[in-house]
């Protein structure tokens, strides 16, 4: 009993020390910014500058250990050495001047402990963001020192030289009263409240850039690329969402014997897969094994979104993870499709009015598409796009009519000669397409998506394809169910909240425009280690999507590039 106890204890050591990281820092914050008799008594013993550095040390610790306590928690190994030296030094520097010697034992004992168990965190960051970081650093140091001179230089009396200004702007950055006297006591206390100001941001910012979590730079690289193909070609029947995993921006982790691979893209700290593993169901464990390695290994967290059952049973049964229903995939069979009856009446009243408005279509193969007119096709489907980002990461491929993927099939609509409208399906095995993406001329008729998708399964029979996966309706039951009687009061508000957010996000359009064509509905997971790391992944799954669009410094983008 004492042996599963103790394990349990120790496998706890990361979220246990980071709980104890966010107490000790948020403590020593507090005690620094309050009033307290303990930095009393040292005004006898200590000068005065001092007792400013034991004040602003306190409070940069305090949020250090704050920062980093999330790292800790993720089992980072630079989060772990940093937190090691801020409680071993604060607690020493407090104990040789005798400023709480109960909070400094604590301090001390907590980084001994904590120094011992340097085994339960072995993952390793981003190179490239000591540089990055070190750079800031010099960088905002430097206008840091520049600022704050002309800042002193307006408010202090005259006769100083460069070197004492110098002196008195570095020693304010850090938290020291410098040297120099000023106009005022407004003047005085203006320097002394924007020089550790300026300090902090700098410290705060280096912190910062030495925690973010490392993301790999997007692509595939060849070898990669075909080995997948070669997998979606053996068994691409079992997911809709497989090709998907060729997009530009993904990377792919095989299993050690090849016959499976999880497509994946880091995203906010978070390493986020879409959709089932590829390859042989029975080599899933292996390439889940990878992923889960490879996550401990960055200290990223595992992740996957839009996954089927199957996928989300694995998931669940070789890594642990929790599985919540995000929604439902619509799959129309094409052998059951009709446009006959009351149940299609909308959509074939608006295809008939569309096609009176002199539209006609074409489906081809993207193989059997010109050049020239591939890159028109592209060219107008990036010309039709809503936003300037280009939106979708599990179930859009991120490219159009372009020839690596002959297999796909563009359905255009065109009127008097000039393309109106694009549809473009990707492979789903050798009988099925899944829909990527639907563009139309922002002049064009309302209903070419509706006549799109109709020449598709029409000529589906031409196309050798049994079965056509349309949009991914997020929700879809609980929008479904909410609006029935009987539903209740909790159904009920959460399918109110769901129709409140689909003044910004497309929920319930997408769902009432799949609904349309009488599918059957296929439920999708998104996959998590625990409730609490839930938030956290929907966010960086928003971010994949691009429909949160994080600001990011240009400087930034480009070191990463």
């Amino acid at each position: 009993m004492q042996q599963p106890l103790r394990a349990a204890v120790v496998a706890r050591v990361p979220t246990l020390a980071a709980a104890g990281g966010y107490v000790i820092g948020t403590a020593g914050v507090v005690r620094a910014l309050l009033p307290h008799r303990a930095f009393d008594d040292l005004n006898h013993l200590v000068p005065a500058t001092l007792l400013g550095v034991s004040r602003a040390a306190e409070v940069g610790v305090g949020v250090l250990l704050a920062l980093l306590a999330s790292g800790l928690r993720r089992r980072k190994r630079a989060a772990h050495v940093g937190v090691c030296a801020l409680l071993l030094g604060n607690g020493a520097f407090h104990l040789a001047v005798g400023l709480h010697v109960v909070g400094a034992a604590v301090e001390l004992l907590a980084g001994l402990l904590l120094a011992l168990r340097w085994r339960d965190f072995p993952a390793s960051g981003d190179p490239r963001t000591r540089v990055r970081a070190l750079g800031v650093l010099v960088g905002l140091g430097v206008l840091d020192v520049a600022l704050g001179w002309v800042l002193v230089r307006l408010r202090e009396d005259d006769g100083n030289s460069v070197g004492t200004e110098l002196r008195h702007v570095v020693e304010g950055l850090v938290g020291i009263t410098g040297p120099l006297d000023f106009t005022s006591d407004r003047a005085s206390a203006v320097v002394a409240a924007v020089l550790p100001t300026l300090g902090g941001v700098t410290l705060l910012t280096t912190a910062w850039l030495l925690l973010r979590p490392y993301a790999p730079a997007p692509g595939q690289d060849v070898a990669a690329t075909e080995q997948a193909r070669a997998l979606l070609d053996r068994q691409g029947e079992r997911d809709s969402l497989g090709y998907f995993a060729l997009r530009d921006d993904k990377q792919l982790l095989f299993s050690a014997s090849g016959k499976a691979a999880v497509a994946y893209r880091v995203v906010s700290g978070v390493m986020l897969a879409s959709g089932d593993p590829l390859g042989d169901p029975e080599a899933w464990p292996g390439a889940i094994e990878a992923f889960q390695a490879e996550a401990r290994r960055h200290a990223w967290l595992p992740a996957v979104l839009g996954c089927g059952e199957a996928g989300a049973e694995a998931w669940a049964r070789h890594a642990g993870a929790a599985a919540l229903e995000l929604g439902d995939e619509a799959v129309i069979d094409v052998a059951t499709f009709s446009l006959e009856g009351r149940a299609m009446r909308n959509v074939r009243q608006m295809v008939r009015r569309v096609q009176r408005a002199g539209y006609c279509t074409r489906v081809v193969r993207v193989a059997d598409l010109e050049p020239a007119e591939a890159a028109l096709v592209a060219a107008a489907a990036d010309r039709w796009r809503g936003s300037a980002t280009e939106r979708g990461f599990s179930m859009a491929l991120g490219r159009c009519a372009d020839p690596r993927d002959p297999g796909a099939v563009v359905a255009l609509a065109e009127r008097e000669g000039q393309l109106a409208a694009v549809l473009q399906l990707v492979p789903w095995g050798r009988h099925g397409l899944s829909l990527d993406l639907m563009r139309r001329d922002p002049g064009a008729d309302p209903g070419l998506n509706e006549l799109l998708i109709v020449a598709v399964l029409q000529a589906a029979a031409e196309l050798e394809v049994s079965r056509v996966s349309l949009n991914f309706a997020v929700f879809r039951s609980a929008l479904d169910r909410g609006r029935r009687i009987g539903a209740g009061p909790v159904l009920r508000l959460w399918c109110r909240v769901l129709l409140i957010a689909s003044k910004w996000f497309q929920i319930e359009s997408l769902f009432r425009f799949n609904a349309k064509f009488g599918p059957r509905w296929e439920p999708r997971f998104v996959v998590y280690p625990s409730a609490g790391d839930l938030p956290h992944v929907l966010l960086a799954a928003l971010e994949a999507e691009a429909f949160v669009v994080r600001p990011e410094l240009r400087f930034f983008q480009k070191r990463r590039a």
